[in-house]
């Protein structure tokens, strides 16, 4: 794909018809991404796909090939890609939310450090959001195995800890090839919703190197978290303005067209509208893929309205 160039900017569009969390009619709180092969529709592809590809090969490698018939008879401009985002397993502030309820959570206990029992600054896994992070590494492994998936040719991650310990117990451990082994690289753009929660202020450089020493972090990654702002929440379409640079950033490597991000709902759920892409609301610890379309526009860029951050909330009552 060529590079960008002063005048021009990418755009980004979902192709759709290959997964089932594209169809209007999936219901996204139903869905298990693990009973059906990741929601890769059983499909044909090409007309010229021949007979012994159909009946000998899994669809995943068959999908493999159809993305690879895609980007070569493109455009140098244009590049097919596929994203697997996959949420973080349950971390300790989604059961403090449940447990207070949202409003409360929001306006109160959401700003807080803990509540004398329980910490979840930078918030960690559950007992259970490790298991769900186990058990989607169970199931990489049995899809490498029985269906041949591509495996990702990059991995991405937020820097916030939930995120970059659900990354290593995803994939580390699996069958992968030499040249595309499991080392992600820690993406600041990549965060949750910033300011506010406390659960969204990251740890220092430091840690993050101490605790996952094979991890690669990006150059300008701060010490600090120079970005977290305890009075205001980053807007919806800040958030995708971020998300919109995050893409741009790594969707120009040309030997990567299986990507891993590990991240957040409401990134991810941002990502998802960046690409043109259906609502679907993940679950803690599960993994939706896309095939994303993403092309050097040389028209004039749209204009766009980022709306500035909002204060934090406070409660109406005494009671929280």
């Amino acid at each position: 794909m060529d590079q960008t160039s002063a005048g021009t900017h990418m755009t980004y569009s979902t192709v759709t018809g290959y997964f089932m969390q594209d169809d209007l009619g999936t219901d996204a709180s139903r869905f298990d991404y693990k009973s059906v092969n990741f929601g890769l529709k059983n499909r044909s592809y090409s007309p010229d796909e021949d007979f012994e590809s159909v009946s000998k090969k899994t669809q995943w490698q068959r999908f493999e090939q159809e993305v690879s018939r895609l980007n070569h008879e493109s455009k140098s401009t244009v590049r097919y890609k596929v994203l697997f985002l996959g949420r973080h397993g349950q971390g300790v502030h989604n059961v403090a939310e449940s447990f207070y309820g949202t409003s409360a959570w929001d306006c109160y206990w959401a700003k807080q450090e803990g509540n004398g029992t329980v910490n979840w600054v930078d918030a960690h896994l559950t007992e259970l959001g490790k298991d769900q992070a186990q058990v989607a590494n169970q199931f990489w492994s049995k899809m490498i195995a029985d269906q041949k998936i591509p495996v990702p040719q990059k991995y991405y991650t937020s820097p916030l800890d939930r995120c970059l310990s659900t990354a290593r117990l995803t994939f580390s451990g699996l069958m992968l090839p030499t040249n595309q082994a499991f080392t992600p690289t820690v993406k600041e753009l990549l965060r949750e919703t910033n300011g506010v929660h406390t659960c969204d202020r990251r740890s220092p450089k430091s840690y993050i190197q101490n605790e996952y020493p094979t991890y690669e972090i990006e150059v300008g990654f701060t010490e600090e978290d120079e970005l977290w702002l305890p009075d205001k929440r980053e807007s919806n379409s800040a958030l995708d303005a971020r998300m919109k640079l995050l893409l741009d950033d790594i969707l120009t490597d040309e030997n990567s067209d299986f990507i891993s991000l590990t991240s957040h709902s409401g990134a991810i759920a941002s990502i998802l509208r960046v690409i043109g892409h259906r609502e679907f609301r993940l679950v803690t610890g599960s993994v939706i893929p896309v095939l994303v379309k993403s092309e050097i526009n040389s028209k004039l860029l749209p204009p766009t309205s980022v709306t500035l951050p909002t204060p934090a909330p406070t409660c109406e009552s005494e009671g929280h």
